[in-house]
């Protein structure tokens, strides 16, 4: 098994959505969750506070600089992921076509470095 990151690339407009159109979207995550844990698949998975909650920490030169705010501009941020064991990217596939319709944003799949992995276990 590979271990795979799905990762959701939530909008500003994602956001902006009506108490009722969030509270349906957290309710069929909650239900891909259980989906994923019942399939024996799930490894972890968080969700994250909107951009503006961000902090930045970056090297210049020998001293660290800590900023707030997202690491760049851009019109699409990490919103939550999920990490879950895959047989192949054909399965991880499926799982993530599940994860965009639950939480209605983009998700992209990527596989965990073999080295990672073998250190993790």
């Amino acid at each position: 098994m590979t271990q795979y990151l799905l990762s959701v690339h939530a909008s500003e407009e994602a956001w902006q959505r009506s108490p009722e159109e969030m509270e349906q979207a957290f309710a069929d995550t909650a239900a891909f969750n259980e989906k994923l844990r019942d399939a024996g698949v799930y490894v972890f998975a968080g969700g994250l506070r909107p951009v503006e909650s961000a902090t930045v920490v970056r090297r210049s030169g020998d001293d660290l600089m800590i900023t707030d705010g997202p690491y760049t501009e851009t019109k699409e941020y990490l919103g939550g992921f999920w990490i879950i064991n895959a047989a192949d990217l054909d399965e991880a596939l499926s799982w993530a076509r599940q994860a965009a319709v639950a939480c209605r944003e983009s998700v992209e799949i990527r596989p965990f470095d073999d080295e990672t992995q073998r250190a993790n276990q």
